[in-house]
């Protein structure tokens, strides 16, 4: 290793050095070539360059494991390390927050999650199981997350065609009242595929979009993922 570092000139001596007491350095070595055994002191200050000094503890440990790294471009990678790092059904708002992505290009709310006067009975206290967004018949809906589709048909109880798509690990998205689909059962979807087409059919007064967000099979509000 000496003679290694005699060959290599003293900027390598250093990195020798500190390799051999068990420190690893990433070193950018000049592109004007190797420095020669005639170089002073002078041309090897200027072919290395000024390095700053960066301190570290001898138990200081770095994580490059993927799960420790998520983007912006890769947002499902978010959603996936979220829902495996704790039970779906203990996820708090904080973390879940922005995790789903828009089923419309455009969110404006007609109507909240949670108690309402029934807009077709005109009943009190009714519980509304998602959101309602504003939609015209035949907009474009699409998937919150990637998933599999698990219910593709006519919802019985009011919500006309309706598409359920399962996230894994206890997390579901639906889409109801649409005038159309294009997935069926089984089939993968990625996050912001076109799934279907918004609609009336069901219990629905007009065109829009009503999305569910589930959690092991109970319904939360979709505004706490979104």
């Amino acid at each position: 290793m000496a003679e290694f570092a005699a060959a290599s000139g003293a900027g390598q001596k250093a990195g020798v050095a500190l390799a051999a007491t068990g420190l690893i350095l990433t070193v950018a070595m000049p592109g004007t070539g190797a420095l020669t055994a005639t170089a002073n002191s002078n041309q090897v200050a200027s072919a290395v360059g000024t390095q700053p000094e960066i301190p570290a503890a001898a138990s200081a440990t770095i994580d490059f494991s993927r799960a420790a790294v998520s983007t912006t471009a890769d947002p499902d990678s978010k959603l996936k390390q979220l829902l495996s790092a704790q039970s779906v059904g203990t996820i708090k708002q904080s973390s879940s927050k922005g995790t789903l992505g828009a089923p419309l290009d455009t969110l404006v709310t007609a109507s909240p999650f949670g108690y309402r006067v029934n807009p077709i009975t005109g009943g009190l206290g009714e519980f509304h199981r998602g959101q309602d967004f504003v939609a015209q018949c035949g907009t474009q809906v699409h998937a919150a997350a990637a998933g599999k589709v698990t219910f593709a048909g006519w919802h019985p109880y009011g919500g006309g065609n309706r598409i359920v798509v399962d996230h894994g690990n206890g997390l579901e998205t639906t889409y109801n009242h649409l005038s159309s689909f294009s997935v069926q059962v089984g089939q993968t979807v990625s996050r912001g595929d076109v799934i279907a087409l918004s609609g009336t059919t069901g219990a629905s007064t007009g065109c829009h979009l009503h999305f569910e967000v589930m959690v092991n099979g109970d319904v939360v509000d979709p505004l706490g993922w979104l």
